[in-house]
């Protein structure tokens, strides 16, 4: 069991951070977990709170990745408070982005943010283009994810 204990504290710890920790984050944290499962200790969160988007969820469901267990959450309500890779998917979240202590390496990578552009559809299935498009973009960056 110790040796177990110890080879997680080796893994690198990961934080997808957005705006609101409804969807660019949460699906990033989804993809993450699919590709990379006990490589990383993985998590997500948001500067802000806005629940988990139910869009992001059916599109994740879609492509066979389950996130509808998924929490959106703040910072501060996270189980760690030390990461080795920030990783930002928003412009707001990198232009905000709270300070972390030196060892902490932050990464942009953003993506659009598709309740923005799903405001202007006209129909549930337009919206839902929006969310699969970004979701397969981040199925591309995740997938191709090699931090060591």
């Amino acid at each position: 069991m110790l040796n177990k204990k110890m080879s997680n504290m080796n893994k690198p710890k990961i934080l997808f951070l957005c705006t609101g920790n409804s969807c660019r984050s949460q699906m990033a944290e989804g993809w993450a977990r699919h590709f990379h499962a006990g490589k990383y200790d993985l998590y997500s969160a948001g500067i802000e709170k806005h629940g988990l988007n139910p869009l992001a969820v059916q599109v994740m469901a879609e492509a066979g990745v389950d996130i509808s267990g998924h929490k959106s959450r703040l910072l501060d309500e996270l189980p760690v408070t030390e990461f080795d890779y920030v990783v930002t998917v928003c412009g707001h979240a990198d232009e905000n982005c709270p300070f972390f202590p030196a060892k902490t390496k932050v990464i942009h990578h953003g993506f659009d943010d598709p309740p923005k552009l799903a405001a202007q559809c006209t129909s549930e299935e337009e919206a839902l283009e929006h969310y699969r498009r970004v979701r397969d973009e981040i199925k591309k960056f995740a997938q191709n994810l090699m931090i060591s």
